[in-house]
């Protein structure tokens, strides 16, 4: 029988099992995407970027993985619960960002102690892995960024299955088994293909067809599926049953985990084409760990933020640009929502290039990584003496000393250049009738990953390894970032929630690489500082100054306040889009408005349990 024959009759007997074992623990209307609502009927919510109400709140970037997380709370789950139950589903509906072959960062306000816990889901290297992993030793010299990325090398011990679970053991009311569910039938029903994901595979159809197996799932006849044809993946309904039946052993100790390392390990390449072979082992799979992480924590106008800290870095980049902001309001006599629209992005841009600056420096998976004095409004102080009302600073920024002992001005450090990165990642809020609060940033790290496909399984392996620094940034200066054994690169997932008095008040995230962390600090403060409503602050064109060249949309790019910039002294590239945020507001009382991106990438989804006009 061949190959193909083989899969179809899989298939169609996995559709078969799907109807039968999932009729045994669910209602068809819940199962059907639509859950229960007022007198019992189903009800689909629509596609919009906000939405206010009561019960609860998702905000994701899919309506599939909306409505499946809002389904779970009308169930009675919380927030925990509804968001593992929307992250599985973005793992069908939108593959390139996220999924089990990845890793993540939860952040939780718990409505009964008020306490912000977070909870490490990061990709690891493998044991073996040294500092010279991506050094080519016939030359000494880094690999090619693109050869890293398109290889077993790049792949790192996957983390999402683990967060999931360690999440639901801490938080949770409901069984992963259960919340697997929706998203296992979706896989085998499908998608309409939309422009978004026919684009991003169309972006991908070289890389994808490096790899037989990556084609065969993602690809129709070596092509992007159309728009508005339909597309569906049985094989990672079959992994999603795997781990219903049998937990997420089968990742760290299972059948699919040794499917993984023995991809991973020996890349099925087409004919021809030979990539790098990966370093997993099943004994990497059995030591990984989702690890309770401190949050970082900051203050601005008066709220607490917090954060996630290392192996991530947005938690202390995104504080230190708030307290940047802050400290360039005391320097020159005007708060930031009093100024001009290109004074502001002025101002924001000098503050993220000098955090990125600091950030290079100073965090990475190390031990004593400065993460309190990165995040002392008394080293932003020092480090804002340097900012100027009308010129920029000349990039790369220098990086600061946050050593506790700070001055008026300090001298000028040396400076490190930035380190390419990707641009996926997804990222998800949850609010729940509890007064839990959820911001969860999960990725498998560029569009597509590794671009590799585990045979049979359906799901693509990360490149996460590639968010290390190759070589050191600039000689002399310790580089917190490269590879090590076991160690878990540096990341810019920035999943964020603020407290006002102690009581939740937003929750932000977005996907985006490096950018995720200029974007939700962009979002807060177009929020908080510039009068928009929430909704208006996710879709303001963005600014990312990372410390180098800044990425601007070109709705900046074009308009007089690009024009500003420039006569300033800042140096704009084209990037667009910037990053896919969502966010949820908690109103009091029960209350909460979702809000999401209005056009990027299609647009966002924001529901609620209730909707309120």
């Amino acid at each position: 029988m061949s190959p193909q024959r083989s899969r179809t009759i899989l298939a169609a007997g996995l559709v078969g099992a799907l109807a039968t074992s999932l009729s045994l623990v669910a209602p068809s209307s819940a199962l059907a995407g639509g859950g229960h609502h007022g007198g019992g009927h189903r009800a689909q919510l629509p596609k919009v970027p906000t939405m206010t109400g009561y019960g609860g709140a998702v905000a994701s970037v899919d309506r599939d993985a909306s409505q499946a997380g809002i389904d779970v709370l009308r169930r009675g789950g919380n927030a925990a619960d509804a968001a593992i139950a929307t992250a599985a589903m973005l793992g069908v509906v939108e593959p390139y960002t996220s999924g089990i072959g990845g890793g993540g960062f939860f952040v939780w306000r718990d409505g009964r102690t008020g306490r912000v816990t977070t909870i490490d889901g990061r990709e690891a290297a493998p044991a073996s892995f040294t500092d010279k992993a991506f050094i080519d030793p016939a030359t000494g010299t880094p690999l090619p960024f693109t050869t890293a990325v398109n290889s077993g090398l790049s792949v790192g011990v996957p983390g999402t299955p683990a967060l999931w679970q360690r999440v639901l053991d801490r938080h949770g009311t409901k069984r992963l088994g259960s919340l697997l569910e929706p998203a296992e039938r979706k896989a085998v029903e499908g998608i309409v293909v939309d422009q978004s994901f026919h684009d991003l595979t169309a972006e991908n159809e070289a890389r994808f067809a490096t790899f037989p197996e990556t084609s065969r799932v993602f690809l129709r006849d070596g092509k992007a599926p159309a728009v508005g044809s339909r597309w569906n993946n049985p094989d990672i309904a079959r992994a999603y049953r795997e781990i219903r039946l049998h937990g997420v052993d089968s990742i760290y100790h299972g059948a699919l985990g040794r499917a993984l390392v023995a991809e991973a390990r020996n890349p099925s390449a087409k004919d021809g084409v030979s990539v790098p072979k990966g370093q997993i082992t099943m004994a990497d799979l059995a030591a990984y760990r989702a690890l309770d992480r401190q949050p970082t924590h900051a203050r601005y106008r008066g709220l607490d933020v917090y954060g996630m800290g290392v192996p991530s870095s947005g938690g202390i980049a995104v504080g230190e640009i708030l307290n940047l902001l802050e400290a360039y309001d005391q320097r020159t006599g005007r708060d930031l929502s009093e100024v001009s629209d290109a004074e502001y992005l002025h101002r924001f841009s000098e503050a993220s290039a000098t955090a990125f600056a600091d950030r290079n420096r100073w965090v990475g998976d190390v031990p004593g990584v400065p993460t309190r004095e990165l995040l002392s409004q008394g080293f932003a102080n020092e480090r804002a003496c340097t900012f100027s009302e009308s010129t920029a600073l000349p990039r790369p920024v220098p990086f600061g000393s946050p050593d506790g002992a700070y001055a008026a001005c300090a001298p000028a450090a040396g400076s490190t250049p930035a380190a390419p990165d990707g641009r996926s990642t997804t990222s998800l809020s949850v609010s729940d009738r509890w007064g839990n609060v959820v911001s969860f940033t999960t990725t498998i790290e560029q569009y597509g990953g590794s671009g590799i496909t585990v045979p049979g399984w359906g799901f693509l392996l990360n490149n996460e390894l590639t968010d290390f620094n190759f070589a050191p940034l600039a000689p002399g200066v310790p580089d917190p970032n490269l590879p090590g054994p076991g160690k878990r690169p540096r990341s810019s997932m920035s999943p964020t929630i603020i407290l006002r008095d102690g009581q939740p008040y937003l929750s932000v995230g977005s996907p985006g690489g490096a950018t995720i962390i200029t974007t939700v600090a962009q979002v807060i403060t177009e929020y908080l500082d510039r009068d928009k409503a929430l909704v208006d602050a996710i879709a303001a064109p963005r600014l990312s100054s990372r410390n180098g060249t800044e990425n601007a949309e070109q709705a900046l790019l074009s308009s007089p306040e690009g024009a500003a910039l420039r006569a300033q002294g800042h140096v704009l590239a084209l990037q667009d889009p910037i990053g896919n945020a969502v966010a949820i507001r908690l109103l009091g009382h029960g209350k909460a408005e979702a809000a999401a991106e209005t056009t990027r990438r299609g647009g966002g989804s924001a529901m609620v349990v209730r909707p309120t006009r």
